[in-house]
C-alpha cells in the first residue's frame, strides 16, 4: 500500500507561479515512476508529467516548458514546479505512483489561476 499526500496548491494570478509537491509513503519497491494529472472543471483527467526512478522526464505538450517535475530532496517526494500559469491550468491536480501493476493516486490538490 502507497499513500499519496499533496501539497502546494491555491489561487495565483495568470503569469504567476506555483510548486506542487507529493510525498509518498508506505512500503515499495525502490523502481516506481512517479506523475502529475489534472482534472479541469467538466473535463476528463488529463496527464501532466511523468519522471521515473532514473529521472527521466516527459510532459504534455501543453505544459512542456512552463512545467517541470522533479524529485524531491526528501525521500520518495515529487515536486511540479508550474511557471507562467494561465487560466486553462485552472485544475485540481493528482499526483500518481506506478511500479508494475501496482497504481496509486493521491487526494488532489486545487490549483485556480485567475486574476
Amino acid at each position: 500500500q502507497v499513500r499519496l499526500v499533496e501539497s502546494g496548491g491555491g489561487l495565483v494570478q495568470p503569469g504567476g507561479s506555483l510548486r506542487l509537491s507529493c510525498a509518498a509513503s508506505g512500503s515499495f519497491s525502490r523502481i516506481y515512476t512517479m506523475a502529475w494529472h489534472r482534472r479541469a472543471p467538466g473535463k476528463g483527467c488529463d496527464w501532466v508529467a511523468t519522471i521515473t526512478s532514473s529521472g527521466t522526464s516527459t510532459y504534455a505538450d501543453s505544459v512542456k516548458g512552463r512545467f517541470t517535475i522533479s524529485r524531491g530532496t526528501a525521500k520518495n517526494t515529487v515536486n511540479l514546479q508550474m511557471n507562467s500559469l494561465k487560466p486553462e491550468d485552472t485544475a485540481v491536480y493528482y499526483c500518481r505512483w506506478m511500479s508494475g501493476l501496482e497504481n496509486y493516486w493521491g487526494q488532489g490538490t486545487q490549483v485556480t489561476v485567475s486574476s
